[in-house]
C-alpha cells in the first residue's frame, strides 16, 4: 500500500548535462514513409528490470493504430543502455529529456509502466512543456514502500549469476525458490546474456548490485508538493483492479498533481500490460483520440 510523503519539500532542478544516451526500438506506422504521421511520437518507458524488448509487440500495435511512430527505451542499467550508480528517477527522467533533444523529438505522449511510470511522472512535472500527454500504468506520484518481491528478485538473479549456468532451465530452477510464477520468471530471465561469445556462461546484463541498491530509490517519488509542480495537460492512469500500487486514497494527491487525469481500471494485476495487453490498447486508443 503506497505511503503519502510529507509534501513540503521540493525536487531539485533537472539537468541534462549529466544524462545517459539511451539505447532505442523506433517502430513506424506502416506506409510511414511515403505519408505523414497522424501525431507526434510515442514514448514507451519500460518498468524495473524491463527493457525495450517488453513492449515490442505493443508498440508496433499502437504506431499501426495511431499511425504514429512508437519510440521504446531502454532506461538507464537496463537493456542496452549505459550503466550508471546514480539509479533515481530524476536522474532517468534527466536521461528522457536528453533523448527528446539528441533525437528532435517534440511534445511526445510518454507512456511508462511501473518504474517507467514514475518516470514519465517525473518529467512531466519537472519539464511540462516537453511533454504532450502522459499514460502512467500501474504507479502513482507518491511515496511507497517497494514489494519486498524485488529484493528477492536481486538475490536470486545474484545466484544464478554466481552459478555460471549455461542454460536458462538451468537459471529457472534457481528462480523457482524466489519467485514462483512462470511468467515473471521468463520476464527476469529475459536479462541474461552471454558477455563473452566463447564462453557458453550466461550473466544478467543488468547491474544487480547498483539496482539493489537503488530499490528505495525506486519506491520514492522525487516531487512532493503539488503546489510547486503541477502538469496541467492530459494523463490517463491506468491500474491493475488486482494490484495495489494505485490505492483509492491516492487519486485525490493524482488529481493535485495533474489536474485533468483520467483513470482506466484493467482487469489485471501490476504486470498488466502483458496481463491484458488488449484492454491496455484499448484505454490508450481511447485516450489518445480523445485526449480532451
Amino acid at each position: 500500500m503506497p505511503v503519502l510523503a510529507n509534501t513540503f519539500s521540493k525536487c531539485r532542478p533537472m539537468s541534462t548535462d549529466t544524462a545517459l544516451p539511451l539505447a532505442y526500438e523506433l517502430h513506424e506506422p506502416s506506409g510511414s514513409k511515403t505519408t505523414q504521421p497522424a501525431g507526434p511520437p510515442i514514448l514507451f518507458l519500460h518498468g524495473l528490470f524491463g527493457s525495450k524488448k517488453n513492449n515490442r509487440s505493443i508498440s508496433k500495435a499502437l504506431a499501426r493504430d495511431l499511425s504514429r511512430p512508437v519510440y521504446a527505451l531502454d532506461l538507464r542499467n537496463h537493456g542496452e543502455s549505459p550503466h550508471h550508480k546514480q539509479h533515481d528517477y530524476l536522474s532517468m527522467a534527466e536521461d528522457v529529456a536528453r533523448f527528446l533533444s539528441q533525437h528532435n523529438v517534440k511534445e511526445p505522449t510518454v507512456i511508462g509502466h511501473s518504474m517507467g511510470a514514475k518516470t514519465a511522472m517525473t518529467l512531466a512535472l519537472k519539464s511540462p512543456d516537453l511533454v504532450r500527454d502522459i499514460i502512467s500504468v500501474d504507479n502513482a506520484p507518491v511515496d511507497a514502500i517497494l514489494s519486498t518481491d524485488f529484493a528477492k528478485y536481486v538475490r536470486g538473479m545474484k545466484q544464478i549469476d554466481n552459478a555460471g549456468v549455461t542454460r536458462q532451465a538451468d537459471a529457472d530452477a534457481i528462480l523457482k525458490d524466489y519467485e514462483p510464477s512462470l511468467p515473471i520468471r521468463q520476464f527476469l530471465l529475459g536479462n541474461l546474456h552471454r558477455p563473452d561469445r566463447n564462453s557458453p556462461q550466461q550473466k544478467f546484463r543488468v547491474p544487480l548490485d547498483i539496482l539493489g541498491r537503488s530499490l528505495t530509490n525506486m519506491g520514492d517519488f522525487p516531487c512532493k508538493d503539488p503546489n510547486a509542480v503541477r502538469f496541467e495537460k492530459p494523463a490517463l492512469f491506468i491500474r491493475g483492479t488486482e494490484s495495489k500500487y494505485v490505492a483509492d486514497d491516492v487519486l485525490p494527491l493524482i488529481g493535485q498533481f495533474f489536474p485533468k487525469f483520467r483513470l482506466v481500471d484493467v482487469k489485471a494485476g501490476h504486470w498488466l500490460i502483458s496481463e491484458n495487453p488488449e484492454a491496455f490498447r484499448e484505454a490508450v486508443l481511447e485516450f489518445l483520440r480523445n485526449p480532451y
